[in-house]
């Protein structure tokens, strides 16, 4: 893997995108995320990113090794937590019930590691080295969300599934400018882990859905308004 990634860090990450897409449709498919397979899957490619970072020593150059600093300047980044309990406002609910609800739990957890990785880390930083920021960032957050069409081959509804790219490419966004201005992926790990959970506990709510949608929206395009204008010496 460090020869390719050596070789060009884009194309190391589209692969690894293309891998993980294709992977997980084909899980979720077959058994959901509440079944073992999708769990074990996820927790083998989480741990092959891990141990890859790990061993070559990238820990810094993702900033999976420290918390931002001065948060006050980022606004503490409660927009991004306030939109992060959005799966909750219906109210409770469970998805699953025993095992079946914790494995699902389990594999959510993962998927916002592993999605954090690809995206804001091997794809952003690495077209990061072309000196195109705004290109880095546009591209990084609309490839975050039109990688949501792997629902499309999982059975899930068209109509659903184009909301649904909609709502992450705005998430998308979020994660993208959190991680250039604050230099930490550990946030948007949090955060993007936090929301996949919390899709498992809420209440059903066909007007509450729409109200986080938009919130969603409105909250991106604010706060990421706001992250690319002011300066910041801890961005990537």
């Amino acid at each position: 893997m460090r020869r390719l990634y050596d070789k060009n860090e884009v194309t190391f990450a589209v692969l690894w995108i293309v891998f993980y897409c294709v992977l997980m449709a084909n899980m979720q498919g077959a058994y959901g995320y509440e079944g073992f397979p999708t769990f074990a899957a996820l927790a083998a490619i989480a741990a092959a990113i891990f141990f890859f970072v790990k061993h070559e020593h990238l820990e810094a150059r993702y900033g999976l090794d420290h918390w931002p600093k001065d948060t006050k300047r980022y606004l503490y980044l409660i927009p991004m937590w306030i939109a992060a309990t959005g799966n909750l406002w219906s109210g409770f609910g469970m998805e699953y019930q025993g095992i079946q609800q914790l494995l699902a739990t389990l594999s959510m957890a993962l998927v916002g590691f592993i999605e954090e990785m690809l995206f804001r880390g091997f794809l952003f930083r690495g077209m990061l080295k072309d000196g195109k920021t705004l290109n880095a960032i546009i591209i990084s957050s609309l490839t975050f969300g039109i990688g949501h069409i792997v629902n499309l081959f999982a059975g899930h509804a068209s109509f659903e599934t184009f909301v649904q790219i909609f709502f992450a490419i705005s998430w998308g966004f979020i994660f993208t400018m959190v991680y250039y201005r604050c230099g930490s992926i550990l946030p948007c790990i949090l955060a993007h882990s936090m929301i996949d959970v919390f899709s498992l506990y809420n209440k059903e709510s066909l007007l509450m859905d729409w109200v986080y949608i938009i919130s969603t929206i409105v909250i991106a395009i604010l706060y990421c308004t706001y992250l690319y204008r002011i300066g910041n010496k801890e961005k990537v």
